[in-house]
């Protein structure tokens, strides 16, 4: 599967979190980078790993400026619980249909059957891919390439 390319324009998107919210990238392009989480379920012990490090990473993140979302096409219900049960701090979007994952070359398929497959894309302040990784990067790791990024 293809990824997008680093340097190229995120694909924008508008999706609601798990309390209703509008969220869209092109309200953080200008103000804010903005690390996307693309995991296939709410409550799988990969998952709760991923954005339990997430959670535990989140004053780096704050420090560096960057609004982290994890993103999957659960309900809200379900990543309201998700985000209670483990204390997430940051927002879950709903992906009805994997539209927007998809749109990221964060889908996997099997047939008829399509399937997050766990990314993780970080878009600089520009609104441009800065970081682009399959599987569950370290902070340190995302860190790194959007702050080296950043310098360009």
């Amino acid at each position: 599967m293809a990824e997008l390319p680093i340097g190229s324009v995120a694909p924008d998107f508008s999706l609601p979190n798990q309390e209703g919210q509008t969220i869209r990238l092109s309200d953080f392009k200008g103000k804010q980078a903005v690390v996307l989480i693309f995991y296939p379920a709410d409550q799988t012990p990969g998952c709760t790993i991923q954005l339990c490090s997430a959670r535990d990473n989140s004053a780096e993140y704050e420090a560096a400026g960057i609004a982290v979302f994890g993103v999957n096409p659960g309900s809200a219900e379900s990543h309201q619980r998700f985000i209670d049960k483990h204390d997430l701090t940051m927002p879950l979007l709903v992906d009805r249909g994997l539209q927007v994952a998809a749109r990221y070359q964060a889908v996997m398929g099997f047939g008829l059957i399509k399937l997050v497959n766990r990314t993780v894309i970080g878009i600089d302040i520009n609104g441009r891919i800065a970081f682009y990784k399959r599987g569950m990067p370290s902070t340190r790791e995302i860190l790194a390439n959007m702050k080296a990024k950043a310098v360009k």
